[in-house]
């Protein structure tokens, strides 16, 4: 299958093209409820600040493992769920999106009422939350979703007629003969006909209920459409039949996608721009080309080292595996959230009293006589253990050569007195997302200029 991104000269074209999706800091978290007045005590950060833009007639592919958030910000950005913060804009100008960034950075409290009522008027007009009638059913038709299960998409009680053609039905764009036409031209452009109308979802192979989710997204002839996982679920036959006629979808209508997947196999067929998130942030945005051969975060290291096939020739791909657990997204960690499992990690990444809780967890059984905690900060806290010799053993073991490098060089002070142990690492900023090169992002220190940065917040 020959990919757009293949070729210059269509490259140059759509660095052109306008954006059809713009996303500015978005954020969308999750409460966490406790007793039995179910009080909000925490939130669940599934997205946490993620800013890009998806031009018209591209492919940007978003990777990441398991509950980083990808499948919440494509939610978010079809306008199924709300955002907690930030926001998402449906064709807004580059001249917009500069003057926004420029707003930001004089804030609200600055602006004169010229300026504000301008913000309003581009908010009013392209960020989706905020569009009302008619703008919001423009939007809702141009923007569709393909979902990872189709056979939990498909009503199962409606024939495919009726599936294909509800959205026909809802906009008033068609009925009677002339429906059932459009409904079978639908099918036929996704390699189904005539005669599946009558048939129930059940009566179909997973890869045909994937083509009837395709046909009944393309019902309005959308601009824009966020595919879920669309062939995870599929045997890897019917995977490459699935991707060829989105494909051919793509050059045949000008669509552009938002492709979600955790195979990267898949996504580098695919994508003409990579996004990488962890933990609900970006870690590294690139082409798909430059990502595959010049990586600049560890974990998108990473995540090829764990597909061997991607990786020709490179003899230390099992070296670099990933190891360890997603950290909770309730409590992320600070500065880089890839630290607690980056086999490169520096002193200057983040580490906080958690983590050295969580080594003094998993290496020994001394947190059996830990009495309580007094934080002062995420950077420092006071250990209240039952006895001063457990306090001691606790203080011995983080300082000794047996913690990682790193998170030792961190440690600004380990000081006990008596049965309490004092805990403080050098404080550090969350990690910035840079340009590193031409098309090229990455939230990794050793990578940009925050590496030269004084630490302190």
């Amino acid at each position: 299958m020959t990919n757009l991104r293949d070729d210059p000269v269509g490259a140059a074209t759509r660095a052109e093209e306008r954006p059809v999706i713009t996303l500015r800091g978005v954020k969308k978290y999750f409460p966490v409820r406790e007793g039995v007045l179910q009080q909000i005590v925490g939130h669940v950060r599934a997205v946490d600040g993620v800013s890009f833009e998806i031009r018209q007639g591209q492919t940007l592919g978003l990777v990441g493992e398991s509950g980083c958030g990808k499948t919440t910000l494509g939610r978010c950005i079809a306008g199924l769920t709300d955002t907690t913060g930030g926001g998402i804009y449906f064709r807004l100008s580059e001249a917009d999106r500069m003057f926004l960034d420029e707003m930001d950075a004089v804030g609200q409290d600055r602006q004169t009422s010229e300026q504000q009522a301008k913000v309003e008027s581009i908010e009013r007009a392209h960020r989706i939350d905020r569009l009302k009638g008619e703008t919001w059913r423009t939007y809702r038709r141009n923007c569709q979703f393909v979902f990872q299960d189709a056979f939990s998409s498909l009503n199962p009680r409606h024939l495919v007629k009726d599936i294909v053609g509800r959205p026909l039905r809802v906009y008033k764009e068609a009925s009677g003969t002339d429906l059932t036409e459009r409904v079978v031209e639908l099918l036929e452009s996704v390699g189904l006909g005539r005669q599946h109308l009558y048939r129930y979802p059940h009566q179909f192979s997973g890869g045909q209920r994937q083509r009837i989710s395709i046909a009944r997204a393309l019902a309005l002839d959308p601009e824009f459409i966020v595919l879920d996982e669309p062939t995870s679920a599929l045997d890897v036959s019917v995977q490459s039949q699935i991707l060829n006629l989105l494909h051919k979808l793509q050059q045949d209508r000008g669509l552009t996608y938002l492709f979600i997947t955790h195979d990267l196999g898949v996504v580098r067929l695919m994508s003409d721009e990579i996004v990488v998130m962890y933990v609900g942030e970006v870690m590294e945005r690139a082409g798909a080309q430059e990502l595959f051969a010049s990586p600049r975060h560890p974990y998108t290291e990473a995540l090829l080292a764990a597909n061997p096939d991607l990786l020709e020739g490179d003899e230390e791909a099992e070296m670099r595996g990933l190891e360890g657990t997603v950290p909770d997204p309730a409590r992320p960690p600070r500065g880089c959230k890839f630290h607690t499992r980056c086999p490169v990690a520096t002193p200057r990444c983040g580490w906080e009293v958690d983590d050295a809780v969580a080594w003094l967890s998993d290496n020994s059984t001394i947190l059996e006589g830990l009495g309580g905690v007094e934080r002062s900060s995420d950077f420092e806290s006071v250990l209240r253990f039952a006895e001063p010799g457990t306090a001691a053993e606790a203080e011995s073991l983080l300082a000794s050569a047996a913690i990682p490098d790193a998170m030792r060089a961190a440690l600004v002070e380990l000081d006990q007195d008596g049965p309490e142990l004092r805990i403080r690492f050098e404080e550090v900023d969350r990690v910035r997302l840079e340009d590193v090169d031409v098309g090229h992002m990455t939230s990794c220190i050793l990578h940009t200029s925050q590496a030269d940065l004084d630490s302190r917040p």
